[in-house]
Order: C-alpha cells, then sequence, then structure tokens
C-alpha cells in the first residue's frame, strides 16, 4: 500500500498516529493515510480510539466538525464526548486566523464550532460570520470566573460572541543540545537563524507572529503597520528566508526529529515539546511579542449548531477542560479549573510566566488580521 506515492511503512504509521493523537491532523486525514481498514483495526484493538460505539443523538444529530490549531485538543477529549452523546467529532487544523477566515468568507466551510484568537472576533463579528451566543445553552461556561485580562475580547457592546479556550504566549522553542548560543530575544532568533542554527529553523506561516516577531527584533512594535517598518520586516525575512528549514505553523515533528533546532512556538507546543523532548527549551523574548487568547465561536452558517453548543459546554466543564489543559500545556483562564490543576503545572514557567516575562508582550490588533501592506509582506516572502 502507498500513500501519496510513499509506502505505508512502519515507522510512517507511527509516525501518522503520533500526529493525529497530539492533534496535528484530523481524523480523516490519518484515516485517509494510513487506510481506514488498517486505522480501524489497529486503533480499535490496541488504542480505543475508535472504539465507542455512536448512536442517535435525537437533534443532535450524528456528527460535527470543529477546525482548530495543530497539537491543541486531546483525541480523548472528542472520543469522551462521542460515547456520551453519539456525535462524532470530525476536526480540521489550520495554521494561521487568514486561513480560517478565508474560509468562512468563501461560505459552506462545514465547521459548526471553531477557534479563533481574541483579535480577530471584532472583524467576525462586524462581516456577520458567528453568531451571538446563547449564554443559556452553556450552563458551565461560568463569566464570574475568567480572568479579563484575556477573555474580555469575546464580547462586543455587551453581547458575547465567543468564549474562551486557553490563553498563552509566542515564544522560542530551541534545542539546548544543538545550539549552545543564548538565546533570550528576537533579535537573537534572526541572527542565530543565519549562524549556528543555518538551515534549522522554522517560522510559522502565519503573518501576525513571523511578520510581528521580525518586527520586534527590529526594534518596533508587534502590532506595527507603518509602511516603513514593513519594508524593514520584509528586509529581514527574505534576508533570513535561505537559511530556513521550513515555513511551517505545525513545526513539532520537525523539531522532535532534530530536523529543526529552533522553532516559533506557542506556549502549548512549548510545553509539550520540553516535557517529551527535555533538551527542548522554551523561552518568551525579552524584546517583545505576542501574549494571546483563543476562543471558541459558533459559525453563522454552522450546519449542527445543537452539537455546536453541546460540545461547546461539554469543553466548558471544569473536569473537562483541566484535562484539555493539562494535555495541551496551554494555561487556562478559568480559576475553576485553575483550583483543579496539579502544581507541576502551575509552577511551570513555560505554561505560567512570571509577570516580569509577559511584561514586553502585546496582544494582537484586529487591525493586523485584513491590512493590506502585512498581507503582501507574507505574501512577498512566501514566494521570494
Amino acid at each position: 500500500m502507498t500513500t501519496n506515492d510513499k509506502p505505508l511503512t512502519q515507522d510512517r504509521f507511527a509516525d501518522e498516529l503520533m500526529r493525529y493523537k497530539r492533534g496535528s491532523v484530523s481524523r480523516r486525514h490519518f484515516l485517509q493515510v494510513t487506510g481506514l481498514g488498517l486505522a480501524a483495526a489497529v486503533l480499535g484493538r490496541e488504542t480505543g480510539l475508535f472504539g465507542s460505539p455512536a448512536y442517535a443523538a435525537g437533534d443532535l444529530g450524528t456528527q460535527m466538525s470543529i477546525a482548530t490549531w495543530p497539537n491543541y485538543h486531546d483525541p480523548a477529549t472528542f472520543d469522551a464526548f462521542t460515547a456520551k452523546t453519539g456525535v462524532a467529532v470530525e476536526v480540521n487544523v489550520f495554521g494561521s486566523n487568514e486561513e480560517m477566515l478565508a474560509k468562512l468568507q468563501a461560505g459552506a466551510s462545514g465547521w459548526d464550532l471553531f477557534v479563533p484568537t481574541n483579535y480577530t472576533i471584532s472583524t467576525y463579528q462586524k462581516l456577520g460570520l458567528i453568531d451571538q451566543l446563547d449564554l443559556a445553552k452553556l450552563p458551565n461556561f461560568s463569566p464570574s470566573t475568567e480572568n479579563q485580562r484575556f477573555t474580555h475580547e469575546g464580547a462586543i457592546d455587551g453581547k458575547t460572541y465567543a468564549v474562551p479556550k486557553n490563553w498563552g504566549t509566542t515564544g522560542i522553542a530551541f534545542n539546548s543540545a544543538k545550539i549552545k548560543s543564548p538565546v533570550t530575544s528576537w533579535k537573537d532568533f534572526f541572527d542565530l537563524a543565519q549562524s549556528e542554527a543555518d538551515g534549522r529553523v522554522m517560522v510559522h506561516d502565519y503573518q501576525l507572529t513571523t511578520i510581528g516577531s521580525a518586527l520586534v527584533a527590529l526594534g518596533y512594535g508587534f502590532n506595527s503597520i507603518a509602511a516603513d517598518e514593513l519594508a524593514k520586516a520584509e528586509e529581514l525575512l527574505i534576508k533570513v528566508k535561505p537559511h530556513l528549514f521550513a515555513i511551517n505553523s505545525d513545526y513539532q515533528p520537525s523539531m522532535r526529529a532534530t530536523d529543526a533546532w529552533m522553532t516559533m512556538c506557542w506556549t502549548n507546543d512549548g510545553a509539550q515539546l520540553n516535557r517529551d523532548v527535555p533538551e527542548i527549551k522554551f523561552v518568551l523574548g525579552k524584546d517583545g511579542g505576542e501574549i494571546w487568547c483563543d476562543f471558541y465561536a459558533i459559525p453563522k452558517d454552522a450546519p449542527n449548531k445543537p452539537a455546536a453548543y453541546a460540545l461547546l459546554d461539554y469543553l466548558m466543564t471544569p473536569d473537562v477542560a483541566v484535562k484539555e489543559h493539562i494535555f495541551n500545556g496551554a494555561p487556562t483562564t478559568d480559576s475553576r479549573v485553575m483550583a483543579l490543576l496539579p502544581k507541576d503545572v502551575t509552577s511551570n514557567l513555560i505554561v505560567y510566566p512570571d509577570e516580569a516575562s509577559l511584561t514586553p508582550l502585546e496582544f494582537g490588533a484586529a487591525v493586523t488580521l485584513t491590512d493590506p501592506g502585512r498581507a503582501e509582506v507574507m505574501a512577498r516572502f512566501k514566494s521570494a
């Protein structure tokens, strides 16, 4: 058997299985590249991932779809929801908010739930792409226990359009066994990409963080849309591009395999990588960078809104949310969940940095999502 013209070796099957278990690829992708019969047989016997029988669940239907980020959910959470409701959850993985926006604007995304970042919600609301949420259908969501520092952008004009998943930062993950020079800033990141880590560095396929981090390395603001500052960031990115290993927002496989030694990295990935490969360290740029909060929202054209509300309410349940947070490594916004987390999580400075480390960071600004200048810089960088 072959997949994408490559033999399906035992090693490749194991790699695809690990990508599925980390949430890097969807269930559909996993079944397609490994073969439906083989995957179902092996998973049913070895992992129990697909072992729960589905059954009709009244007005919830039998399937739904969520669009989210790589390595962001415990597949066991969705399997437990399926066992509870009979609704199978298809996971679609994206690498940028621009991809999500384009998909929704094109119509008929097929998503029932998706995971936008804080700075995008006002744009989705203005474009009429998301529903105002009916909080009566989310009894497990508790606004009073949410940290408003991270969650306020889910409400617009007193109406709630999104509820928080978790918050985090965008920092630098690097393999300390390979890179011996200090890594403390975005300036270090771009300098090392052209020297000690030549050919081993990854940047996101995502304009906000890639352009933003280049701006910070040059001493500018993370959210700048000034033409002269963007021109300098473009110059730096094009200069560094020949030295990169890849432009990809799903960087865990390459870091784990040591094909890449350093990458732009979100909190949850940093925690997962350091947990499994301790020589991979995670640092925040002392010169600045991003702090973010991701949310759950329901598209206006969601085909199965009852199931979307059912899954969302399930995810808001503290004893479910705590398992998700332990698995994905991103910090919680909910004090109820915080109280349930083990000390080794709450004391982990990758997950919960000290205030001094957070101070230089900026939340993404709404204007960056649709700014043509930033979009053009990213397009030219990728095509250079």
